[in-house]
């Protein structure tokens, strides 16, 4: 091959492998981005154990176990830049709900309690344990570029692709998903929270004027809003918006809350005690990363231990 090519490595830790699917999804965009680099290690195409050295090395899953800490340090090792691909690896994703529950209970349930997998005893193997948290990686390594999403659009992960390759700056804004969003916010008189079994949402009217919780506004638009516009509410996958992330005292359910009871006659106190009692589904993507785990107003074990009294 070419020795003008970009040596690209890459390697997934704890997550589920459609990250990596993702990267398929660019169709014949990925002749173009295949034109200028050589693949050397990929889980999903090479048969490649060690770490070989690499100009780009793209990192898809969260730090669960030891063999992802080192997996991610090797791969800081040979690459020149790293990627955190896919919101595991920037804030921890949907495996950071797991840090509202201990190690144990987490392997009790998998094998002692849910009825597909119910067993005597939990399993012995070589492989090795869970680590006490789930991790995002820039809290083991140093992170170049950051590429959340779950998973990342094929249009975001062309655009940083093709930057790398001819040296310059991703194109990448701060917008919500809101942003990309065509429906329309307005004043209406639902007084109130409405769940999505309950009925079919107007087309046109922002879902949060209808009584219904999204997150929208409250997330970064690495997706060009596909969820709102056929039909279906922002769970925030692509993570929180740097506004949520860089200031203490703003926080999902009360930005959320706030902007729902001034477009509804709902209270905002009755919206932000609804997004506490299902808070493992709203702060699923993010809770893992400190950003949003050390907030003074992030207080998840507060929230269960409520729900679980019937408060």
């Amino acid at each position: 091959m070419s020795g003008d090519k970009v040596r690209l490595n890459t390697e997934w830790l704890c997550d589920c492998g459609g990250c990596h699917v993702a990267i398929v999804d660019l169709h014949e965009k990925i002749l173009q981005v295949v034109e200028n680099i050589e693949i050397q290690k990929c889980p999903v195409l090479t048969d490649v154990k060690d770490y070989p050295e690499a100009d780009v090395g793209i990192l898809t899953g969260s730090i669960r176990t030891e063999h992802d800490r080192h997996a991610a340090e090797e791969m800081r090792k040979k690459c020149k830049t790293i990627i955190a691909f896919g919101t595991c690896a920037v804030y921890g994703g949907l495996h950071g709900a797991g840090l509202a529950h201990t190690s144990e209970e987490i392997m009790d349930y998998v094998y002692k309690t849910t009825p597909t997998t119910k067993t005597d005893f939990i399993p012995d193997s070589d492989i090795t344990g869970l680590e006490h948290v789930v991790t995002p990686i820039d809290e083991v390594i140093d992170v170049d570029l950051y590429l959340p999403g779950c998973p990342p659009h094929a249009h975001f992960i062309f655009e940083s692709l093709s930057a790398l390759v001819e040296g310059r700056t991703p194109k990448a804004g701060q917008d919500t998903v809101c942003a990309g969003c065509k429906r329309t916010m307005k004043k209406t008189e639902v007084a109130e929270i409405v769940n999505s079994q309950d009925g079919i949402a107007e087309d046109d009217v922002c879902f949060l004027s209808q009584g219904y919780i999204c997150l929208g506004s409250v997330t970064l638009d690495r997706c060009l809003a596909p969820c709102p516009n056929h039909g279906i509410m922002c769970t925030g996958c692509a993570g929180p918006t740097m506004q949520i992330l860089s200031e203490p005292n703003h926080d999902i359910r009360t930005e959320v809350s706030e902007r729902m009871a001034r477009l509804t006659k709902i209270d905002k106190d009755t919206i932000i005690s609804h997004m506490e009692k299902s808070a493992k589904t709203h702060y699923a993507y993010a809770m893992a990363t400190k950003m949003i785990g050390n907030k003074p107003t992030f207080l998840i074990q507060q929230w269960i231990a409520d729900v679980e009294a019937g408060k």
